[in-house]
């Protein structure tokens, strides 16, 4: 089996999802999660997306994201 692991955590979905597709454009799969719960952002309520990757890309995805990470 596969398993997906926590590659990095943003503010809001806009910033995971601009990191998701420059890693999928270099054909590393990835997921955000949460995007739906964050909702709240500029009212205090803030759950952050979580940027997830297979295990064995992971260590590629951080050299590929380098300084983009948060």
């Amino acid at each position: 089996p596969m398993a997906l692991v926590e590659l990095a955590r943003f503010a809001n979905a806009h910033e995971a999802e601009l990191a998701r597709g420059r890693l999928e454009s270099l054909g590393i799969h990835a997921v955000c999660f949460d995007s739906s719960m964050n909702i709240g952002e500029g009212i205090g309520f803030l759950i952050p997306v979580r940027l997830m990757v297979l295990a064995e890309d992971r260590e590629e995805a951080l050299a590929i994201l380098g300084d983009a990470l948060p």
